[in-house]
């Protein structure tokens, strides 16, 4: 079984209303919102991929990059015609604060995004594996 290696970018932003996310209305493979999120290039390392993720699916500028350590897999709900032989991906959680302005999407992936509050955010993702990211990631943001 095969695996692709790839990194979740929470992206967040410090607002006077407080701190607001980033979703991404996904397209390409399944249709929903998710945080930033890809492979992880041969030559890069972890916090790399998540900072290129993060600027390639947003086009906003990483100000701080956060890993938390968090290590998770998931599989595939079918093969995927453009990854043959892949089950599914490998993750290591993220997340990285950026100033807010003109989101630049990729529009082979997203076709809209949002900036939202925690508890619009939760209400808005489907898997469990991102809302528990979402939580970890909140939960640290609250203390600091």
């Amino acid at each position: 079984m095969i695996w692709r290696r790839s990194v979740f970018s929470v992206v967040y932003s410090k607002t006077p209303k407080g701190i607001e996310y980033l979703l991404l209305k996904r397209k390409k493979h399944w249709i929903g919102w998710e945080f930033t999120k890809g492979k992880i290039e041969k030559f890069e390392t972890k916090r790399m991929a998540a900072r290129r993720e993060t600027k390639e699916e947003t086009g906003l500028k990483v100000l701080r990059m956060k890993n938390f350590g968090l290590k998770g897999k998931y599989k595939y709900n079918h093969e995927l015609k453009d990854r043959p032989g892949v089950v599914g991906q490998t993750y290591q959680l993220f997340a990285a604060e950026v100033q807010k302005g003109r989101v630049k999407l990729d529009p082979k992936e997203h076709n809209g995004h949002k900036w939202v509050s925690f508890k619009q955010a939760i209400r808005m993702l489907k898997w469990p594996n991102q809302k528990k990211c979402l939580k970890i990631v909140n939960s640290w943001l609250e203390k600091h």
